[in-house]
């Protein structure tokens, strides 16, 4: 069946019909994926708040001035706001190393952390770098430590098992990413955004995120930030219940998508990572260096030509996506003990839809 009629059908997991057919290996149809560089259909412009940021801040930020972003909704899906690459020539590649080589240190929480020993997972990077920047095309040669990274989490830590965050498992969350966090949910028009919860997910080519929603942040008014680097893939949007078919569309290196309001407790998913379209082995948008004078007070640094290396054949087959959370409103605690405090109420980890577990939200295949 094509992708056309599968979307069109709605009923008893929808969704995960639609999930195994992009999920396939062996070509599937993809005329049915929205490709934001091509708005038409159910695309429409969508309006930013220019005069929120200062281009000083974008600037400093590795953004465009705002007045240059381009930004899209989708009929169906009020608050969701699509950003097709807004970054400064050579800026991808700083959030690229970040992810790679200072956000998976230590005291942050990755999922090596689970199966090793502490002293194993103190520094991915130098481990990884020589058999990265050695390694062939060949299938047959053994994975480095950073190409088994799954995920790393930021600020306030999600707990897989519990499905939640709590106050004492915490650590301080990346100056640079919060800052680039605010420029891009003030332009959306969220001011008072705090970023104060951070989920990286690596993905290969054989990956994919499965279908889930994102709740467990007490304060569900502030938007959820999704920043993409390095290989394509196919992102699904659906619904409030899993009976509704999802809407597929193609995210590349450097777009950024934010779900707020209505579409910011959705169903959603990756299925699929995607060659990126243009037949390279890496997008254009990363081959350009960076400009060698930064704005004062800018949080972009310089990667050597060294660790862009590494970054780059990391990149080849690879694709990292950063998504940045407010979890509490402002002045809101964790409470202390959800389900002892009135009486017939429910554990805290049954106040809200579970997401699936992490090893079914983001596997190989």
């Amino acid at each position: 069946m094509p992708a056309a009629a599968l979307t069109r059908e709605s009923g008893e997991d929808a969704f995960r019909r639609l999930f195994r057919f992009y999920r396939q290996r062996d070509a599937p149809d993809l005329r049915g994926v929205v490709d934001f560089s091509v708005p038409g259909g159910q695309v429409f412009k969508s309006q930013l708040s220019i005069s929120s940021v200062s281009d000083q801040d974008a600037y400093r930020a590795g953004l465009q001035p705002v007045s240059q972003w381009k930004a899209y909704g989708l009929k169906g899906y009020p608050g969701f706001i699509f950003i097709p690459n807004p970054f400064l020539p050579g800026c991808q590649r700083h959030w690229v190393k970040q992810c790679l080589k200072l956000y998976p240190q230590k005291p942050n929480v990755c999922n090596l952390d689970l199966h090793m020993a502490p002293e194993k997972t103190t520094d991915l990077w130098g481990q990884s770098k020589e058999q990265l920047r050695r390694k062939g095309s060949s299938k047959c040669e053994p994975r480095s430590l950073l190409e088994k990274l799954r995920w790393v989490t930021l600020g306030y830590h999600y707990n897989w098992d519990t499905k939640k965050y709590s106050a004492n498992h915490h650590t301080p969350f990346p100056s640079d990413l919060a800052f680039l966090s605010e420029q891009v949910a003030a332009a959306c028009g969220f001011q008072s955004f705090q970023a104060q919860a951070g989920i990286l997910n690596y993905y290969h080519f054989d990956s994919s995120l499965g279908i889930h929603v994102d709740e467990s942040e007490l304060d569900h008014s502030r938007p959820l930030l999704s920043f993409s680097f390095g290989q394509s893939s196919i992102f699904l949007l659906g619904g409030l219940k899993r009976e509704e078919a999802p809407t597929a569309m193609f995210m590349h290196s450097g777009d950024i998508m934010v779900m707020s309001g209505f579409s910011r407790l959705l169903y959603h998913a990756v299925p699929r990572v995607l060659p990126n379209p243009e037949g390279r082995a890496l997008p254009s948008c990363l081959d350009q260096a960076l400009s060698s004078d930064l704005p004062a007070g800018s949080v972009i640094q310089h990667s050597s030509d060294e660790d862009w290396q590494v970054c780059a054949k990391y990149l080849q087959s690879s694709r990292i996506n950063m998504t940045v959370r407010q979890v509490l409103a402002e002045g809101q605690k964790f409470p202390e003990e959800c389900g002892t405090n009135r009486k017939g109420q429910a554990p805290f980890e049954d106040c809200h839809h579970q997401e699936n577990s992490r090893t079914k939200r983001h596997k190989p295949n």
